[in-house]
């Protein structure tokens, strides 16, 4: 494996990062404290509890899953789209690193950033709420999985699109609606029962349900879907970044 070309690509996605420390990083939290203080201040003192844990703290993995999700989608498709844009992907296609190297670059880099705001939000969270953690190794695997399944998807976003405003298509009309509709501020068990089944062909229930069981120990789905869920999501997604790279679309052509 070529290390030296793999922390290249690293090390300018995270410097780029850096660089734009206020929208990559206090943006979102930002945007998630006023989220704590509207669901968590004026929703909370009307819902005393969701399944024995208080509101405030109930929303904190959902909350935590909005961030994580669109912020890798995010930075991974704007991460690949830009050298697209400017011309540069094709010094990276011929200098000497495989395509699973820059894969490796650019995913690993999306998702590390969201791995950090991930943890920044749960620091913010215990300023507002007292929040217990069941099940750390399983919170932390499951942050795990997210962000690179994720960070996969937005780098497929990043190689289909072909100018800004579909680079925001897909998140906007399709992964934001996915999110809000799959319990992140409500157990789905709280819906009538007609609906209860429509949510469960939603995939992002099953990752909040199986993050919120490590907080709280309690889930919507069972944990074990969860993680079928999660590891099945990565797998297509690397699935389709193989297919780009071996086909060439959307890079060669």
């Amino acid at each position: 494996m070529n290390t030296q070309g793999v922390i290249a690509i690293y090390r300018q996605e995270m410097a780029r990062f850096f660089r734009t420390i206020m929208e990559s990083l206090i943006s979102p939290v930002i945007s998630t404290s006023l989220y704590f203080v509207v669901f968590g201040a004026a929703i909370g003192n009307r819902i005393d509890t969701v399944e024995g844990v208080s509101y405030g703290a109930f929303i904190v993995p959902g909350l935590i899953m909005l961030t994580v999700m669109t912020q890798s989608v995010s930075n991974a498709s704007f991460g690949i789209y830009f050298p697209k844009f400017v011309g540069a992907i094709y010094e990276i296609l011929s200098a000497p690193v495989s395509y699973f190297e820059i894969v490796l670059g650019y995913v690993g880099a999306a998702a590390t950033k969201s791995f950090i705001i991930a943890l920044v939000i749960l620091a913010t969270a215990y300023a507002f709420v007292d929040l217990p953690i069941a099940h750390p190794l399983a919170m932390v695997l499951f942050l795990v999985l997210t962000c690179v399944s994720f960070s996969l998807m937005g780098f497929i976003i990043g190689i289909w699109a072909g100018d800004f405003q579909q680079l925001q298509l897909i998140p906007l009309l399709i992964l934001t609606p996915l999110i809000f509709l799959g319990g992140s501020f409500y157990s789905i068990s709280m819906l009538p029962d007609i609906w209860q089944t429509i949510a469960l062909f939603n995939p992002v229930v099953y990752l909040i349900s199986g993050f919120r069981w490590a907080f709280f120990g309690a889930a919507d789905v069972p944990v074990g879907v969860s993680l079928l869920a999660i590891a099945g999501f990565t797998a297509l997604c690397m699935g389709v970044v193989w297919w780009i790279f071996r086909t060439g679309w959307r890079i060669r052509q």
